[in-house]
């Protein structure tokens, strides 16, 4: 029983680069249901790679910083493909090469650059495949479970993942006036992806999660490309403007008394010591 009616349906995916990539999952997955995923990645390089992980996949190749690259694309896709019923943007870039800084010393050129890729593609990706998009579509992007925390390792990165999660809203009801077509953001927590082990101290953050999350284990990709692939499905028809958590309960659990106790104990010899 095809229960989520995805099956025989196209669906672009951006973001893709290699089998821990949140983007592989969602093709996975939605391949499983039926669909047919058409992948996009940044590189030749990076498409040669994936020929051998995908041999039966439409892949392409896009990098979203260069607009007559995106153009090109769409003019490329659609000499095959002329009708999408959803569109996954799982594509993030930040440069932590330098140093960490205080967030108020962040360089401006990497915070532009950060934004123009990680979310202004977003805005340009969805106009320029406007056009090839069903009428009742799903647009998908990937967020972070909280822009409200201050994480340091993850510096500037978590403002444009909150630019992000406003896009949605105001792409909600820019295309209302033509289309149904929808917008929401999956935002898990700490995922272990290739592009999260280039972030400073990530694993220190992971390996605390464990410890908050309830069920002491993190969220697994693949619960995530689930929650996606549903927000891409007919049946979430009701669903738009909205970013939806996937943290396996780690918000509620900050003050778990055991690792209260962790630290208090800590301080406690700190201070006898």
């Amino acid at each position: 029983m095809d229960f989520l009616e995805l099956a025989d349906k196209s669906f672009l995916v951006f973001g893709l680069a290699n089998r821990k990539s949140v983007a592989y999952h969602i093709g996975r997955t939605l391949e499983s249901c039926g669909a047919l995923p058409v992948y996009v990645v940044r590189s030749e390089q990076r498409k040669k790679s994936l020929e051998t992980l995908l041999p039966k996949s439409d892949i392409y190749v896009c990098d979203v910083e260069h607009a007559q690259q995106i153009e090109a694309l769409r003019v490329d896709i659609s000499k095959k493909h002329d009708t999408f019923h959803g569109l996954i943007h799982s594509i993030a870039f930040a440069d932590y090469t330098d140093q960490i800084r205080p967030f108020h010393e962040t360089d401006k050129a990497a915070f532009l650059r950060s934004f123009d890729v990680s979310c202004y593609s977003l805005i340009t990706l969805c106009n320029e495949f406007k056009n090839l998009l069903h009428p009742d579509a799903s647009v998908v992007t990937v967020s972070i479970s909280t822009t409200r925390m201050a994480s340091e390792n993850y510096g500037w990165m978590a403002p444009i993942k909150a630019a992000l999660d406003s896009s949605i809203v105001f792409l909600a009801k820019s295309f209302s006036r033509f289309s149904n077509i929808r917008f929401n953001a999956v935002s898990p927590g700490l995922l272990k992806t290739s592009a999260s082990a280039g972030i400073p101290g990530y694993v220190d953050s992971y390996l605390f999660a464990e410890e908050v999350i309830p069920r002491k284990q993190a969220v697994r990709t693949e619960e995530v490309a689930n929650v996606a692939t549903f927000l891409l499905s007919p049946r979430s028809s009701g669903i738009n403007a909205q970013s939806v958590v996937i943290d396996a309960g780690m918000s509620i659990n900050y003050f778990d008394r055991d690792i209260v106790r962790k630290v208090t104990e800590s301080s406690q010899q700190s201070t006898t010591g």
